[in-house]
């Protein structure tokens, strides 16, 4: 007698990563299933921000199959999950409890809609184009050069990887004959040639398109399989005929439906996103007009510059560093407001359970609500007379 089961865990895992592809993810991120099994039956989901020792229990407590996250438990490598380690234990939670644990991440910041719409829409703009685009689809053009013996093995390995893919035809490439030279120095070890002699030989140099999201791979993988300590290569982003307005990407720009002062601005940005004892501060004149606006949900500061680029009159983001935002002003670039990294980044779970349950009726859905803001306290001065 066989089991029927019904939705799986697998089942809302690819609802998920259908809204949020992972390939859209930053190259740094890990995203996807961290722990649990696919297969297994996926009655009830919850969802939160963050997966803390008081989120996985929480999620057991719920009957939950599965725990859909933002932020990735294992981002940073551990050689230990005993459950005697923080992480561990939260892992040992789920997997005794029955409960799986998936995290969408940078590719549910870049997604359409992702992480930044809602936080642009809670703020009151309309989401308009990216401030970084993420194109899916974008392509490098590789110029690799290499000795004619070892073509063949250098671009099995890359082909391995995925480059060279046109369409339908795969091990797409180009090659020609020319000469290469070098002198090697002091403190190198050529497989060709002496240190201290000018060494010119035979070289095929062999050029390729691959996804740009595999560049660190390919990388990676040219530098295993040359035979030179030092191989040459150049790489160039081909560009994108993708519409920005509609582009996937980090962050989004729009424009208020009135122009406010930043003062008022920033209220309105503290009214719309949940308490936190961090509060929303800002820098920059309080009196100064916005209406053109930059949001990026979570750690922003490295779109300082970016944001300041696209002409905007103020930008909200998360976790700003004195430094960056002191020298970004002194630039003359847009006023900033500083959030709360869970504030600006936990109404997605709104968004990723209404994913969900619009796509499995018969899952139950629970977004756990629990603040995991670790800033409890904020202090002010006392006020004297």
């Amino acid at each position: 007698m066989t089991t029927t089961v019904g939705t799986t865990v697998g089942d809302v895992i690819a609802t998920l990563e259908a809204a949020y592809p992972p390939e859209l993810a930053e190259s740094w991120d890990a995203v996807g299933l961290i722990c649990g099994d696919p297969a297994a039956e996926a009655k009830r989901v919850a969802f939160a921000l963050d997966c803390t020792q008081q989120v996985a229990e929480d999620a057991v407590a719920l009957g939950a199959d599965l725990l859909v996250v933002h932020h990735p438990l294992l981002l940073r490598g551990v050689t230990s999950v005993a459950a005697n380690t923080p992480k561990g234990k939260v892992i040992h939670t789920l997997v005794t409890g029955g409960c799986a644990l998936f995290a969408a991440h940078t590719n549910a910041d870049s997604a359409r809609p992702g992480v930044s719409d809602k936080l642009a829409e809670l703020v009151g703009i309309v989401p308009g184009r990216p401030i970084k685009i993420v194109d899916k689809h974008a392509r490098d053009l590789w110029g690799v050069h290499i000795p004619p013996n070892d073509v063949e093995r250098v671009m099995s390995s890359l082909f391995a990887v995925g480059a060279g893919q046109i369409g339908n035809y795969t091990e797409c490439a180009f090659s020609w004959e020319g000469r290469g030279g070098f002198t090697p120095q002091q403190g190198a070890d050529p497989t060709d040639g002496k240190v201290g002699e000018h060494y010119s030989a035979a070289e095929t140099r062999v050029q390729f398109v691959a996804p740009s999201r595999l560049r660190s791979r390919l990388v990676t993988a040219l530098r295993e399989a040359h035979p030179y300590e030092e191989p040459a290569f150049d790489i160039t982003a081909m560009e994108s005929d993708v519409n920005p307005e509609t582009a996937t990407g980090l962050g989004r720009v729009g424009e208020l439906p009135e122009a406010m002062t930043l003062r008022e601005f920033t209220q309105q940005v503290a009214d719309a996103l949940p308490a936190t004892a961090w509060g929303v501060r800002a820098a920059g004149d309080p009196d100064r007009m916005v209406k053109k606006v930059a949001v990026s949900s979570g750690s922003g500061d490295s779109f300082l510059g970016d944001a300041a680029k696209l002409g905007v009159d103020v930008y909200v983001t998360s976790d700003l560093r004195h430094h960056p935002v002191d020298e970004h002003l002194r630039a003359g670039g847009p006023a900033v407001i500083d959030t709360a990294h869970w504030a600006s980044e936990f109404p997605w779970t709104t968004q990723a359970e209404g994913i969900v349950s619009n796509s499995h009726e018969s899952v139950d859905t629970h977004i756990i609500t629990r603040r995991t803001d670790p800033w409890t306290i904020s202090a002010h001065p006392a006020q004297t007379d």
